[in-house]
């Protein structure tokens, strides 16, 4: 039987020179693990407004979808998951845990500080490699 394929999107969202962090909740797939918050893409959504739909459900807040920062299809025991990632900005409310165990703002260079879920590293190492880029 065909392992299913799930796509996903996540928000890398930025404060200066720090990221949010997202921890799997004990009921989640992956508990313990760290990702970029979002979720599901839906029938008939974009990866954009998906991203915009899972944050005002999983953190009760609104932001702004930047540029994509990566892509990357990760084979897990459940199925294939597909994440797409991008940069993103806070507009409106600040981040609630509603299904999350807790959400941390860390700084750029210290991201590889927390365990991340194995499809979100590769967006990690380009955030790092990207902030690493820009002067202090």
């Amino acid at each position: 039987m065909p392992k299913k394929e799930i796509n996903v999107v996540g928000a890398i969202i930025v404060d200066g020179r720090k990221i949010l962090a997202a921890q799997r909740s004990s009921i989640m797939s992956l508990p313990g693990m760290w990702e970029f918050p979002g979720g599901k893409i839906e029938a008939g959504e974009t990866p954009r407004e998906a991203l915009v739909r899972e944050l005002q459900e999983e953190l009760m807040c609104t932001a702004e979808i930047g540029e994509e920062v990566a892509s990357t299809r990760y084979e897990y025991d459940f199925g294939f998951v597909t994440l797409t990632t991008f940069y993103s900005k806070l507009v409106d409310g600040s981040p609630k845990l509603t299904e999350h165990s807790e959400i941390r703002w860390i700084e750029a260079g210290e991201l590889d500080s927390v365990e991340w879920a194995p499809a979100d590293i590769p967006a990690v190492e380009m955030v790092v490699h990207d902030f690493s880029m820009i002067e202090e």
